[in-house]
Formats: C-alpha cells, sequence, structure tokens
C-alpha cells in the first residue's frame, strides 16, 4: 500500500525543518552548523539491533545497497516499495508479474537486477552476492543463508560489512504459523532498521483499519468453506500439491468470514492432495493464487469445470489475487476483495 501523497509531503517537510536545508544564509558559518545538524539528523534512532533467528544484527545506519533475494515471494520488496525505499535497492529478484495494488507490478519489474547470474535454484549464488557490495540482504527464509545451497550465509555476508534479515516465521524455511501480524511485524522492522518507522506505522494504521470495518461487516454470517492454491504450480507428487493448507491465507480467510477448507489436510504449509480427496471435500469457493501467471481466471473456470459437484461450480464462485493473499503490505486488499465475493449482500 503505497504512501498518499499528503503524508510523502509532511514527511519530506518534516525532513526539511530538521536538516535545514531548504534554505537560509550561504555564509560559511551557516554552512557548517547545516552540515553538523545534518549528521546529527542522519544518525538519529541508530544504532539500530534487531534479533532475527537467532543473530544479532546491528544496523549504525540506514541500509543503502539493499539485495532482495527470490524465495518465491514479493513480500520484502513490496514492503520497502510501500515504504519508498526503492532507491536503495540495488538488486531484486523477486517478482509475482501482477499485484493487486496500482502500479506494483510495474514498479517492481522497473528495479535493477544486479545483472547476475541465477543459480539452479533461481537465487543469487555466493560469489556473485560478493560481487554486488551489499550492505543488507533480505531473504523470506533461511534457505536463502545455506550454505550447502551455494549461498552466502549470514556471517560470510556480515565479514564482508553486510547485515542480513530472514522474514517473520522464516528461521525454519517452513511458513505455516505465518499471521497478519507477521506482516506487520515486517514492515516494522524494516521501518526501524530505515528509520522510517512512522511511515510503517501508517500502513500498519490503515491496515488494521480496513481489516477492522471487512471483519465487522461479515460477523455473524455463514463462513463458506474455501479452497486456496496457486495456479499451475506443483510442489509435490500428487495432481493437487500447491493447494495452501496453513499460514497467513487462514488468517486472511477468518478475517473476510471464511475458512480453509482444506486446513486439517496437512501441518504444513501446502498440503499434496490427491485429485480423489479434492474432488470428496466441498468447496464453496476458490481463491486463486497468480505467480507469473497472466490467465488466473482461466485456471479457475477449469477447476470449476473439473468438479462440477462443488457449491462453488454451481455458484460459480472464485477470486483471483496475487500478492495480496501473502506476506506483505497488502493484505487488506486480499481481505476485501475475499469478503465482498463471499458476502455481497452485506456490502
Amino acid at each position: 500500500m503505497p504512501i498518499n501523497r499528503p503524508v510523502a509531503t509532511a514527511l519530506a517537510v518534516a525532513l526539511c525543518l530538521l536538516v535545514s536545508a531548504c534554505g537560509g544564509s550561504s555564509g560559511q558559518g551557516d554552512e557548517s552548523d547545516g552540515q553538523d545538524r545534518e549528521a546529527a539528523a542522519s544518525k538519529a534512532g541508530y544504532p539500530v539491533t534487531l534479533d532475527n533467528c537467532g543473530h544479532e544484527e546491528t544496523f549504525e545506519k540506514a541500509p543503502s545497497r539493499v539485495v532482495v533475494m527470490n524465495g518465491a515471494s514479493v513480500a520484502e520488496v513490496s514492503t520497502l516499495l510501500a515504504l519508498g525505499l526503492q532507491d536503495r535497492i540495488i538488486a531484486n529478484q523477486q517478482g509475482y508479474g501482477m499485484s493487486e495494488v496500482p502500479g506494483r507490478a510495474a514498479a517492481v519489474k522497473a528495479l535493477p537486477t544486479g545483472d547476475v547470474k541465477l543459480n539452479d535454484a533461481y537465487d543469487i549464488p555466493r560469489e556473485a552476492m560478493f560481487g554486488l557490495r551489499p550492505d543488507l540482504v533480505l531473504s523470506l527464509t533461511s534457505y536463502g543463508f545455506d550454505q550447502k545451497n551455494g549461498f552466502a550465509t549470514r556471517g560470510q555476508l556480515r565479514d564482508i560489512g553486510a547485515n542480513s534479515y530472514v522474514s517473520p516465521q522464516g528461521c525454519d524455511a517452513e511458513p505455516s504459523r505465518m499471521t497478519l501480524a507477521d506482516s506487520y511485524r515486517l514492515l516494522r522492522d524494516m521501518g526501524r532498521i530505515f528509520n522510517v518507522g512512522d511511515r510503517a506505522e501508517k500502513l500498519i494504521a490503515a491496515s488494521e483499519k480496513n481489516i477492522a470495518t471487512v471483519a465487522e461487516k461479515v460477523e455473524g454470517q455463514h463462513r463458506p468453506k474455501v479452497m486456496v492454491l496457486f495456479s499451475h504450480m506443483t510442489m509435490g507428487a500428487n495432481e493437487f500439491s500447491s493447494v495452501v493448507s496453513n499460514g497467513i491465507v487462514n488468517d486472511i480467510l477468518a478475517k473476510a468470514g471464511a475458512v480453509n477448507a482444506f486446513a486439517d489436510a496437512s501441518r504444513t504449509t501446502f498440503a499434496d492432495l490427491s485429485k480423489e480427496k479434492v474432488a470428496a471435500t466441498d468447496v464453496d469457493a476458490v481463491v486463486v493464487i497468480a505467480y507469473n501467471d497472466p490467465n488466473p481466471a482461466a485456471y479457475a473456470e477449469k477447476l470449476l469445470k473439473e468438479f462440477p459437484q462443488w457449491p462453488a461450480a454451481r455458484n460459480h464462485t472464485y477470486v483471483t489475487l496475487s500478492d495480496s493473499m501473502y506476506l506483505g503490505p497488502s493484505n487488506d486488499l486480499a481481505v476485501r476483495k475475499i469478503a465482498r465475493t463471499l458476502h455481497p449482500d452485506v456490502f
């Protein structure tokens, strides 16, 4: 969710007044005083220390050479963009190809990639990472810092002067316990690291307000059973291996007045399901998450034709989403879109 123009303007004015860089005398004494004040302002709020997956990361100043690893995520890059920090990114490997936030997909695509050759995991290998000379590397999970997969470890990054950060619930590379609170934690952590905590809190407050408004409208309504899955994606041995069973999607569904039809199918994030299991489950609605899929609606239509016995098929009920359905700054958009589709009478 981008910062609106009045807020951005107010922040710029406040910074201008703080560092006295918007006018005044050109005399040598005043210039020296201004430089001293600017140095003090840039130091304000630092050092910042975070305990991140058992690693203590201390920031002496705001990072200026940020590398965002792939991790099949857009949470980290979207959070930086929402906070207005795109100019700090020197290499980004994340992208879903689409977004519920107007202009977000284009903004992600426009970011530099670092011109590195990716490894077999479609991410940045160790030597290429060193060549980028980052001062902060972001990864969705600890997988992105695993030496046996050819990545730079957090210790190796520290040796070259770079901090590292694993997103909330990513320490064990299994974000099945993720909730909306983790999206807010990611925003707050980035706000602290880059000394833009006020921007982070405004985004969080707006999201919480939007979600609370929706939750109030759907309170007491029948809660449809929803199947959530990624389109055209295989993660296991069975035909339906990209069905989401646990994680932040369940929190989003709950706020939208729904439940996950396959919440009990697995203890991990994804369930690896046979066609028979899927066919035997009552599904009132389908949420298709698009990952670089230009036509997720076609995938949803195909599913409804494949399982005509579903209430979802009889009522032709589905929702297509992308980045707002996952960890990141725009979960309120997913909550609102799902709720409006499932409970149109209360909106």
